[in-house]
């Protein structure tokens, strides 16, 4: 790889890292913001589930393919701060919820997986597209590992009102500085990656192939896991009486497993077939939490939990996004990633608030992990019949070749 492709690895994995970490250490705020402004675990719910669909929109991500990331990057790490900030600040929930849902929402959006992908997509050549893609995933694995503990440290001797301004002003110098770093033009490189036709025509062409919807369907069900469990699994911990701290730790586990996960997950997808080990993962998954049910809930169980669920957490990401790249090429990969991330993010509304509500309603999250059991089973499913072999752009355009497609069969050749 070259010079670039390491530089653009390097930022991105190190801005996800602290966006990703942040992200996945909210959960850590449930019980003392809903004590502290007097509401319940539904209302909190229902605003992080509202972050998560809307950092599921694709705007950011098309507007990365047209602009560029480093634009978008920066405007994200100043929502970001600002966000959080004036969450720290608020003394209701509406204000609370305005907050983390639609500017935090609005900031991770700009600077997590989608924009980074596209940017490390046009990046990395064909052959080490996955592994590129399991590094970035890796970045925010361990952001998640080192953030968590750091968040729980923070609310224990700020209060959670200083824990989150803390965090709004780091994300401020750290957002800044990667989108400072990042290159202004990410297309230069990739003349003959181009893909041929416009983003409209791209993303129709994909819409009318049915390994890209299976794709989008079965991407829905990674967000209902990784935000119910980031969510609600140190309450749910807690509530069976475990501490605080064993709660942060399983969580942090998560995090820490699913660097090794993430990274053997790229590596496999560039030398085996990615849907078929996207099969696999969904299983691997439902067994897992399967077996924590059953379990009774200790401390030993927790741990052993957090780091089973590690290793195949988001190693879904390098696979997902791997087969975007090789069927379509890296063009417009942050707009058709960012298309199938909103599913996720659809996912992951339904697994934040579903978990508030049924806890609400019956005091208890289990109907809520039956339904992560089924739909990681329903997953694996879904993932039989996709294709990751190149789509040729004459389907829709009637001209031209997907040149992205020809060097990956070069490659592989060879």
């Amino acid at each position: 790889m070259t010079r670039r492709a390491w530089m653009v690895l390097f930022i991105g994995a190190s801005m996800v890292f602290f966006t990703m970490g942040t992200r996945q250490s909210i959960g850590l705020f449930l019980k003392p913001v809903t004590a502290d402004l007097g509401t319940n675990r539904e209302s909190f719910a229902l605003a992080l589930a509202a972050h998560n669909l809307i950092l599921g929109l694709p705007l950011a991500a098309m507007a990365a393919d047209r602009l560029g990331p480093r634009r978008i990057v920066a405007a994200a790490g100043l929502l970001m701060g600002s966000g959080l900030v004036l969450a720290s600040r608020a003394d209701s929930m509406p204000t609370f919820g305005v907050a983390l849902a639609l500017l935090f929402g609005i900031a991770v959006s700009g600077s997590s997986f989608v924009v980074v992908i596209g940017a490390v997509g046009k990046a990395v050549p064909a052959s080490h597209r996955s592994f590129g893609f399991g590094l970035i995933t890796a970045g925010a694995s361990i952001g998640m590992f080192a953030m968590v503990p750091i968040a729980q440290v923070l609310i224990d001797s700020l209060g959670w009102r200083g824990a989150m301004a803390t965090l709004g002003f780091v994300a401020l110098v750290v957002i800044g500085v990667a989108s400072f770093l990042l290159p202004a033009d990410d297309h230069q490189h990739i003349d003959t990656q181009l893909a041929t036709g416009s983003m409209t025509d791209t993303v129709r062409r994909a819409l009318r192939t049915r390994s890209y919807v299976l794709l989008t369907a079965g991407f829905f069900v990674c967000g209902f896991h990784v935000a119910f469990i980031g969510a609600h699994l140190p309450a749910y911990l807690t509530d069976e009486g475990l501490s605080d701290r064993t709660a942060a730790i399983a969580l942090a586990l998560i995090g820490l497993f699913n660097i090794g996960g993430s990274l053997v997950a790229g590596w496999l997808g560039d030398r085996y077939s990615r849907p078929k080990l996207l099969v696999g993962l969904y299983l691997a998954r439902a067994i897992v939490m399967a077996a924590f049910l059953i379990t009774p809930v200790t401390m030993a169980s927790a741990l052993v939990f957090g780091c089973m669920m590690g290793l195949v957490w988001l190693s879904t990401v390098p696979l997902t996004s791997g087969i975007i790249a090789a069927t379509y090429g890296p063009r417009y990969l942050t707009t058709l990633f960012g298309l199938v991330f909103l599913s996720h993010q659809v996912g992951a509304f339904l697994g934040v608030w579903l978990g508030g509500r049924v806890f609400d309603s019956s005091g208890g999250y289990g109907p809520v992990w039956i339904l992560a059991v089924l739909l990681g089973l329903a997953a694996a499913l879904i993932h039989l019949p996709i294709s990751d072999a190149p789509e040729p752009a004459t389907e829709l355009t009637g001209a031209g070749t997907d040149t992205d497609g020809a060097i990956d069969r070069l490659s592989n050749q060879r």
